[in-house]
């Protein structure tokens, strides 16, 4: 009563479903305030659907992944028709086989796959009560599918007391006077006065259950003025109903509020403490609970919390007890968190078989019930030593899970001192880059392995990447290089010789050689593919080289390992490929990698490659002339950087500021934005060239013909680029010095052959440009043509469309007549990314896999491309895209 928008919005979200078009809303409010009853409604209109309800219960908490199973149990037979790493995760995570299940999202995209094959048959209404009551391995799973549902027959409704902060939520307060004065008439035996309705809408809030509940009690205990503390309230009328039940009623149904919904669990229980298990009957007659199909279902979840609570601490331990000798050793899991619920101080033997079960449940990646069965054995384990070793275990679990501050209260509660990778690790993700960058060198300190210490202290080259930090930096690889006579693997030796050579040229002190031996001793080994944390290795290498000659085997191995990687592993391997892709003509591709490196981080919680994203993407659009989206994403990246001294994220952000100027024609606002950054640089004492801003300086100097100021700016460029040898700088460096120089030709042919030996099309075009602008400037405008329609030619097909209208006019200005290629459609970055797989020849389950969306999700898109692009077939849009 009193839900007719609320009903309605619902009944249209299951309608869509039922003609392929998913959704998803969450039902949030405070307890008794009517969701259960929406979400029967829901039930009762999803005619023609396949109808999955599973509610949460308490006692099921940390059971790894319980309610994801009896969610999937119709689907489980369709299991082998879902991509088989997908499978495999799924299979282990609901202990349907043994192995490793994966990362905690590899569980996630399985049930959204798994989900949508079910769903080719006949539509689904997954219907969640009390999501908030579900293990949490199980909430994140279905969340995750949740969130990309879009194209499918599905609709996912969700009960919870607060709502999923990535799911569409429709709270629920309480019902208006009219519709409670119904309420109440209608379940009251006698005549209910309006006074009393009032009385009680105002003291509820119009909350349904209270409204029932409290119906024809005195409620002299209540003040006119203030709400009553719904929960509080009903808490204790549902105690006082279970109070009214004979001895044995309340006994038995004390027993039903441990053990859980299993009517034999219940009874078997009930034995043990000699307590007949009939006396549920009353309970029954009372309307508390609900015995059918071998299941006890409490009314509500408030009841079964008022009579758990208002049982003796004693009565509870003891029923504990008996709940687990009733599981016994065939429910290990079960018994083990009943045991620890019954013991009241410290015990080893409880605690080793908390150990196991947390054991069982990281292997299924239900990280979350490992952490909290790790945490209790440590509280209950009377070893000091131990404590502090369950402790650090429960952490690694709560950081898997994605609980970073969970990990860290852990971590200091453990006091110990052999945790630091585990700390550096999560400071580099998400919290302070300072802190990550100390804790692996300290950790590097204290291995005995010379192997471990390189690995560790290329962990600190890395935070310092982002930090900026030339002089720690360099400190670190002279660390690493007195190590590498004493290293055995291959793998250690790679990665060190990477991070040395990163950390002397971010200092520009050299580096290149040993950046090179490791591209080389990376890709014949393939080591890294074993270590998915590390991934991005791979790319860092050619990142930082921009040379054509080197890195192809290694971006060969990201993009066979892309696909299996792990999705908590990927928005850090994403965004050194999309940096790597930007660099290149691939700018397409950079765009989508980016995004989903973006998104991903999001959902993950990594902050630092959130920023890193955002902050390359923002470069990118700076490029592409996209003003808006640009200072858009700046405006998010750069507080995130400043927070976490994500300093590099903040010269990145910089940057794209000042060539976005400097595409508009703005050379004035250009020059403020690119002195403010060289500023920052000087601060940070970054001296690697390809960082500088001086050929963007010189540009702006000399379109506002302060060629002087250029001159000296060029010429100390042109040094620092020598000194580093690399032909992306050198490239720039000539382009810079072409533009001042008398002698035309000599410095711009240099920068192009310079260039010829990168990638990088945008820098090879802006060397055309500005070198055509000064042949037409000295009346060689013969000359100069070439050159510019080169330039417009790599600008119009990179899509960079204001430097595409710089070459334009520098190209009329020549006398030339040309043909501006018209603008075509602008696809989401969603749709390249789908595009650009298909493109590549995977199929359209394929695509889904990767990309974590369902199949129609991906149709979905594909019919949208085609219409934009004018296109029908795959073969069309594989000639459209690069």
């Amino acid at each position: 009563m009193g839900r007719e928008s609320e009903r309605r919005q619902i009944e249209r979200l299951v309608a869509s479903a039922r003609i392929g078009r998913g959704g998803v809303l969450a039902l949030t409010g405070e307890p008794g305030v009517g969701k259960t009853a929406l979400l029967r409604k829901a039930a009762e209109s999803a005619t023609g659907m396949t109808v999955l309800w599973v509610a949460g219960s308490e006692p099921e908490r940390e059971i790894p992944f319980g309610a994801l199973h009896q969610v999937l149990r119709p689907a489980l037979d369709r299991l082998d028709e879902i991509p088989a790493p997908q499978a495999q995760a799924l299979s282990v995570a609901l202990a349907l086989h043994p192995g490793t299940a994966g990362d905690r999202f590899a569980v996630g995209a399985a049930t959204l796959s798994l989900l949508c094959r079910f769903a080719e048959t006949r539509p689904i209404a997954v219907l969640l009560d009390d999501l908030h009551l579900f293990d949490r391995p199980s909430a994140d799973a279905l969340a995750f599918a949740a969130r990309r549902l879009a194209a499918d027959p599905i609709v996912l409704l969700a009960t919870s007391r607060d709502a999923d902060p990535g799911l569409p939520a429709l709270p629920l307060s309480g019902i208006d006077l009219a519709a409670a004065g119904e309420l109440v008439s209608n379940r009251s035996n006698g005549t209910v006065s309006p006074d009393l309705v009032a009385r009680l809408h105002k003291a509820t809030a119009g909350n349904p259950l209270a409204l029932i509940e409290l119906a024809g009690h005195r409620l002299d205990h209540v003040s006119p003025e203030t709400p009553l503390p719904v929960s509080a309230t009903l808490a204790h009328e549902f105690a006082e109903q279970a109070r009214s039940l004979s001895e044995a009623g309340r006994a038995a149904l004390t027993v039903a509020s441990v053990a859980g919904n299993d009517l034999r669990v219940v009874a078997g229980a009930c034995g043990l403490l000699g307590i007949h298990v009939d006396a549920l009957t009353e309970a029954e007659n009372a309307e508390l609970v609900q015995i059918t199909d071998g299941r006890v279902e409490f009314r509500h979840p408030l009841i079964r919390a008022a009579v758990y609570g208002d049982a003796a601490p004693a009565q509870r331990r003891a029923i504990h007890r008996a709940v687990a000798d009733t599981f016994g050793p065939h429910d290990p899991d079960r018994h083990a968190w009943h045991l620890a619920e019954a013991t009241l101080g410290p015990d080893a033997r409880v605690a080793d078989h908390l150990v196991q079960a947390a054991v069982r449940a990281k292997e299924r990646s239900a990280h979350d019930v490992a952490a909290a069965a790790y945490e209790r054995a440590a509280r209950l384990s009377p070893d000091v030593q131990r404590h502090g070793e369950l402790c650090v275990a429960a952490a690694e679990s709560a950081w898997l899970a994605g609980t970073t501050s969970r990990a860290i209260a852990l971590l200091d509660e453990a006091g110990r001192d052999d945790a630091l990778e585990l700390r550096g690790a999560i400071a580099a993700r998400t919290g302070s880059l300072t802190e990550a960058r100390d804790f692996s060198r300290a950790a590097a300190h204290r291995s005995g392995s010379a192997d471990d210490s390189v690995v560790l202290l290329a962990d600190a080259v890395n935070a310092c990447f982002y930090l900026g930090d030339t002089t720690t930096g360099v400190l670190l690889a002279h660390e690493i290089e007195a190590l590498l006579d004493r290293v055995v693997t291959p793998r250690a030796r790679g990665i060190g010789q990477m991070a040395a050579g990163c950390a002397r040229i971010l200092a520009n002190r050299g580096g290149a050689g040993q950046i090179r031996a490791a591209v080389d001793l990376l890709a014949a080994s393939g080591l890294l593919q074993a270590d998915r944390n590390r991934l991005s290795w791979l790319m860092i290498g050619p990142m930082f080289l921009r040379e054509a000659s080197s890195g192809a085997e290694l971006r060969r191995i990201v993009g066979e390992v892309r696909a299996e990687a792990a999705v908590g592993t990927l928005p850090s391997l994403l965004f050194h490929v999309a940096r790597d892709e930007a660099t290149t003509n691939q700018w397409v591709r950079a765009e989508a990698t980016y995004d989903e490196a973006a998104r991903l981080a999001r959902e993950t919680g990594q902050e630092t490659d959130l920023a890193m994203s955002l902050a390359g993407l923002a470069w990118l659009r700076a490029r592409l002339g996209d003003e808006e989206q640009c200072r858009g994403l700046v405006a998010e990246a750069l507080p995130i950087c400043r927070t976490r001294d994500i300093h590099i994220g903040r010269v990145w952000s910089l940057f794209a500021l000042g060539e976005l100027e400097l595409g508009l024609g703005n050379a004035r606002k250009a020059l403020a934005q690119l002195e403010e950054l060289a500023g920052l640089l000087d601060e940070l004492q970054l001296t690697d060239p390809d960082l500088s801003p001086a050929p963007e300086l010189t540009d702006a100097l000399v379109r506002l013909g302060r060629h002087e100021d250029a001159h000296e700016i060029a010429d100390r460029y042109r040094d620092e680029a020598t000194a580093k040898g690399q032909p992306w700088a050198m490239g720039r460096a000539e382009r810079a010095i072409g533009m001042l120089s008398k002698d035309i030709d000599e410095h711009f042919e240099a920068s192009l052959e310079f260039h010829a030996r990168t990638l990088d099309d945008f820098e090879t075009a802006r060397t055309r440009l500005a070198y055509g602008a000064r042949l037409r400037r000295a009346r060689r405008r013969a000359d100069a043509r070439p050159h510019l329609h080169a330039a417009l030619e790599t600008f119009e097909n990179l899509r960079a469309v204001r430097w595409a209208d710089l070459a334009a006019i520098e190209l009329g200005a020549t006398g030339e007549t040309i043909q501006r290629r018209a603008p075509g459609e602008t696809l989401t970055p969603q749709e390249l990314q789908v595009s650009l797989l298909l493109a590549e020849g995977k199929t359209t389950r394929e695509v889904a896999a990767a990309l974590f969306l369902s199949p129609k999700t991906i149709e979905y898109h594909l019919r949208k491309v085609y219409t934009k692009l004018g296109i029908s077939s795959r073969a069309e849009l594989a000639a459209r895209l690069p």
